[in-house]
């Protein structure tokens, strides 16, 4: 494995990431999504369709980090040149260890960094943290498991660029 590669595939993949949630947020506020919207309404029927809600937000996760994790592996098998498979684990793997270090530092800094939890403006969804702790750790899994798929996919394409390159030699 190239960590190297893997951290700018890693870079490719939360840059891919944030840029797809924001076209996606766009375009909900292009269509009129929010418009005349008052967030207490909104807030209450997001709670009345909690499930179809999770669902679909769920389903929208995993397409974006799929598709995201899929670029970032692409980025680590084309920049590593082998093993397409190692270069997006590697990837995954850099995911995996930042959230770990981010979970670690969120527990020890506390509560007083939660920026949007202190906002009272920052309309939320009133959902107690509580009731969604299978919802949440089965949508982390899943998470995790279609972000590894899609850096997987993406090393072996990365690496499929080189291959064709070796078979075709340099001209001889």
């Amino acid at each position: 494995m190239k960590f190297g590669s893997a951290f700018f595939g890693w870079l490719t993949a939360t840059g891919t990431a944030v840029i797809l949630t924001a076209l996606l947020a766009a375009t909900g506020t292009a269509i009129g999504l929010g418009n005349q919207v008052d967030p207490n309404q909104a807030a209450d029927a997001a709670a009345d369709n909690a499930a179809t809600v999770g669902i679909i937000g769920s389903i929208v996760l995993a397409l974006i980090l799929l598709v995201a994790y899929f670029c970032g592996g692409y980025v680590a098998g084309r920049m590593a040149r082998f093993d397409g498979v190692k270069q997006g684990v590697a990837v995954w793997l850099w995911a995996i260890i930042i959230a770990v270090v981010l979970a670690i530092v969120t527990g020890i800094a506390g509560a007083q960094f939660n920026i949007l939890g202190n906002l009272n403006s920052f309309p939320r969804i009133p959902i107690n943290e509580g009731d969604l702790t299978a919802g949440s750790i089965i949508t982390a899994v899943v998470a995790a498991l279609v972000a590894l798929a899609g850096a997987i996919l993406g090393g072996l394409a990365g690496m499929r660029y080189h291959r064709r390159v070796d078979k075709a030699g340099l001209g001889r």
